[in-house]
């Protein structure tokens, strides 16, 4: 908190909060309805324990992947087994949201950088290393726990990209079709 400033963004679990009072080692953010609907602030007791995190500096080096702190919505831990020194922790989800995963792709659950190791549209697996469940609130989330979850967000503009080409642009026909992302590489 010695560098933070009223107006700066933290993250708190996942979502992107203003910090709108500081004193010492504390920070206070106001919650609007729509952080509310999506996240589990609405659930949350005094003396949970939260991720936080603050705001990448574009000048900082860029470690995991792109989180925006914008949660997407809700998902629940589904199971936790042990794989050698790792968590697997299962995850149930809409399939809204899991339309935007795919195996190796990434996901921020509580805020935290992952790696999807296999999914489905209802439900995605993630490891949780021994030093991640240590320093971060996934290792002592039960089963049945909410978590936010923020998709990839490259996945949604691409989306958005590829169905906003055929609605909106009559008169200009986009550039970016299916046939040009499977091209470059971008889909198979």
């Amino acid at each position: 908190m010695k560098e933070a400033r009223i107006g700066d963004s933290i993250s708190v679990s996942g979502a992107c909060l203003t910090a709108v009072t500081i004193e010492e080692n504390r920070f206070e953010a106001d919650l609007s309805p729509e952080t509310l609907a999506r996240s589990t602030f609405s659930q949350a007791r005094i003396g949970d324990r939260v991720n936080l995190e603050r705001a990448l500096r574009l000048s900082d080096r860029l470690d995991g992947h792109l989180v925006s702190g914008h949660v997407d919505g809700l998902g629940t831990i589904a199971g936790r087994q042990s794989a050698g020194n790792a968590i697997i922790v299962s995850v149930d989800v809409a399939p809204e949201l899991g339309r935007y995963m795919i195996p190796k792709g990434s996901i921020a659950v509580d805020g935290i950088s992952l790696t999807i190791n296999s999914c489905s549209q209802t439900n995605f697996e993630v490891s949780i290393i021994p030093l991640t469940a240590k320093w971060t609130t996934i290792g002592e989330k039960g089963i049945g726990a909410a978590v936010n979850i923020e998709t990839d967000m490259i996945g949604k503009y691409v989306e958005r990209f590829l169905t906003q080409g055929s609605e909106s642009s009559q008169s200009q026909e986009s550039k970016i079709t299916k046939e040009f992302l499977i091209k470059s590489g971008f889909l198979t």
